[in-house]
């Protein structure tokens, strides 16, 4: 028998009327290890990169900025991040998060990770000497050091840590104040292997699919480009590109590249780009529905909304939280088949 539904709150809003958005508590475990889509976008026609069509200025210097806090965050946090891309007005994260990581680390490594995040500052300059004073206090407090243990380990302070450092730095050069980012990131689970891969895919794709690169090589601050350049060797198991929160997939590194290639080059023709269709195919190794496959990548954001997986996921998923349903599960199920890894 199916859990009794949470009851839905509405907010009156001008001319409207609109469910509440539910708790992040629901979605994101404190205690246990989790895959989790995150989009941050602009606001006030703000723009990361590229150029600003009503005033000129280019912004490209940006995406650099997100890239470098995101390989920061990474060796801080109990995360991993799996794929990303930074566009002209959005950032794409795909990352794991692993609280058990975090509950491991000793108390002086706590402290010194804290630290690494909001250093002890004197006159503007970081100050060694009170970080390390500041460190050693930490470390002799137990509630401290549960305390930032846990958002250590919280996808929210990951996300507002990157978020916070790149909205006044942007304030700062724009000469105002104010909002740079929508008030809340959007957050969609992925709760499975499939579902992981899929959304790795559609975020390494976006400067394609966007026409701002004709390949994977051309596709600047993007994971996938990222990989490319590292080198990695192509037999190993595909692993986040930063982080300690590690859980190798069932994929290789090189067939993911080829799993993403291959998908690039079947972008539906209404978009306004695709990998040029001269460049040579991938070989796919594994059995995939090709028309199912494509469907999931590029209707993440579309189809789905708190969660993407298997029907079966999406319903224990559902329970899970006391809902009956979850978007993304009632439009295809007759198709049970996904991307077979093994």
């Amino acid at each position: 028998m199916l859990a009794r539904a949470a009851p839905i709150r509405l907010v009156v809003g001008v001319g409207r009327i609109r469910p509440m958005r539910a708790p992040r508590c629901q979605l994101v475990s404190a205690t246990e290890a989790g895959y989790y889509h995150c989009v941050s976008r602009c606001v006030r026609r703000a723009f990361l990169c590229g150029n600003d069509g009503l005033t000129g200025r280019s912004f490209a210097h940006r995406k650099q900025w997100i890239e470098d806090r995101l390989f920061e965050l990474a060796t801080v946090f109990a995360a991993g991040i799996y794929a990303y891309a930074v566009m002209s007005n959005h950032v794409h994260v795909v990352i794991r998060i692993d609280p058990t990581v975090a509950a491991v680390w000793r108390a002086e490594e706590v402290a010194e990770r804290w630290l690494r995040l909001f250093p002890v500052r004197s006159y503007g300059s970081v100050d060694a000497d009170g970080c390390r004073v500041r460190a050693a206090l930490i470390a002799a407090n137990p509630t401290l050091v549960a305390l930032y243990r846990e958002r250590l380990s919280s996808l929210s302070w990951f996300m507002r840590c990157l978020n916070e450092p790149i909205a006044r730095m942007a304030n700062r050069e724009d000469a105002c104040s104010g909002r740079f980012w929508e008030g809340r990131y959007k957050c969609q689970a992925l709760l499975d292997e499939a579902a992981l891969l899929a959304c790795m895919s559609y975020v390494d794709l976006n400067p394609v699919r966007a026409g701002a690169a004709i390949d994977l090589q051309s596709s600047h601050h993007t994971s996938v480009r990222h990989r490319l350049v590292v080198g990695l060797d192509a037999q190993t198991r595909l692993q986040p590109v930063v982080g300690g929160a590690c859980a190798a997939l069932s994929l290789s590194a090189g067939d993911y590249i080829e799993l993403v290639d291959w998908t690039g080059r079947r972008l539906h023709p209404g978009k306004h780009g695709r990998i040029a269709a001269s460049a040579p195919h991938c070989l796919i190794r594994y059995g995939v529905d090709a028309d199912g496959w494509l469907v999931r990548v590029f209707s993440i954001e579309t189809r789905y909304w708190r969660a993407i997986g298997s029907i079966e996921a999406l319903i224990e998923k559902a329970l899970a939280i006391g809902q009956r349903w979850l978007k993304g599960g009632g439009k295809r199920r007759d198709t049970r088949r996904w991307l077979a890894v093994g």
